[in-house]
């Protein structure tokens, strides 16, 4: 692994703790702020290690990224959107 593969491998990890301490930001203000979300990351994780030959589905991807099972962290953390996040999130997607 090169020395850049290392530094981005360590930036990720860095980023999934740092959304694993802050569960109350949710998927929603993550994509009307950012345009991504926890379950891209999922997403691009399982793409990425189909690249690489490995084979990573989307729901083991899932659990990486929220460090446990999706519908166990979607129990505990996942509040209802408002109306106020469905309207911004609308709005961003037309943009």
């Amino acid at each position: 692994m090169s020395k850049q593969q290392e530094i981005e491998a360590a930036a990720f990890r860095k980023l999934l703790a740092h959304l694993d301490a802050n569960k109350d930001v949710q998927n929603i203000d993550l994509m009307i702020l950012a345009g991504f979300c926890r379950n891209c990351l999922a997403k691009w994780y399982s793409s990425a290690a189909s690249e690489l030959g490995e084979e990573v589905d989307y729901e083991q991807a899932r659990e990486i990224v929220y460090g446990m099972p999706f519908s166990q962290w979607k129990e505990k953390y996942q509040k209802p959107a408002t109306a106020e996040q469905i309207a911004a999130f609308e709005a961003k997607k037309k943009q």
